[in-house]
């Protein structure tokens, strides 16, 4: 099944007329913004890259007659994400999808601090802060949707991407956790755990990935689940990634994936 117009009127009538994509300039949060547009959503985009966030705002409008506002934010600080949410005004937005994000990888010991304490709050805090306000938003007025971007490495803990995989826990759960909290108020919430995404991630954890999805891979999958389950593990190298682990203790995906991400960092331990 592809994206079928009735998926795209469902999906518009159900969360629309206006999205909220963090991270929008790239990536997943790019690709999730084109679905959302071809759906007929008028968008506001979040990201750091005016350039790139200026080409997909002028590309959407041209090719699917949308309205689209930019906004760029580090949302690094409590500050800056206060300043995201107030700028958003009275704009009726029915879906929030929170794609920002980046990642670390490594020795835990070798890394820059900053750096860490910067992925924590964009990864986390800022996720949280913003979830927390379209909640209670959508909540208010009985309807909406949330997609937040968890990782399938994110069910254990992974040597090497240690602090990483721990802020994609937090999403994880926080999702699973809010499906049912906010089910009775028609707040439909999915965590969305895909696999390795050629993206903006690899060169930002300075990771060499080999075997990847493409962003396009896992854009449909994610918007077919919202309001279907809370957990969705999209593209089919995602899939079968699970399937192969689904019989492993934890303490043996912990050896598996300190093995696979090794391989990954080996280049980046050379240099430090």
């Amino acid at each position: 099944m592809g994206f079928s117009n009735h998926l795209k009127q469902k999906l518009l009538n159900k969360y629309g007329p206006w999205a909220l994509v963090t991270g929008a300039s790239s990536g997943i949060g790019m690709a999730l913004s084109t679905r959302l547009a071809e759906s007929g959503f008028n968008l506001v985009l979040h990201g750091r890259n005016a350039t790139a966030l200026s080409e997909l705002s002028s590309a959407l409008e041209d090719k699917w007659g949308v309205v689209t506002d930019v906004i760029i934010a580090d949302i690094s600080s409590t500050s800056s994400v206060v300043q995201l949410i107030d700028s958003l005004g009275d704009l009726p937005i029915g879906l929030f999808v929170a794609s920002a994000g980046f990642g670390t990888s490594g020795d835990f010991i070798q890394g820059d601090l900053e750096a860490e304490i910067k992925m924590l709050q964009v990864n986390n805090l800022a996720l949280m802060m913003l979830t927390h306000h379209f909640a209670r938003t959508f909540a208010q007025k009985g309807g909406g949707g949330i997609i937040l971007m968890s990782s399938i490495v994110g069910f254990q803990g992974v040597p090497n991407a240690a602090h990483y995989a721990a802020t994609k826990a937090y999403v994880q759960s926080l999702g699973e956790g809010l499906y049912h909290e906010l089910k009775p108020h028609g707040v439909d919430v999915l965590a969305a755990a895909p696999g390795p995404v050629a993206s903006g991630f690899g060169k930002v954890a300075d990771m060499q990935m080999t075997s990847t999805l493409s962003p396009e891979d896992i854009a449909l999958p994610i918007l077919k689940s919202l309001g279907r389950k809370s957990t969705v593990f999209p593209g089919r190298l995602t899939q079968i990634l699970i399937f192969g682990l689904r019989t492993v203790p934890r303490w043996g995906k912990i050896r598996i994936m300190k093995m696979v991400m090794g391989g990954m960092t080996k280049h980046q331990k050379a240099e430090v």
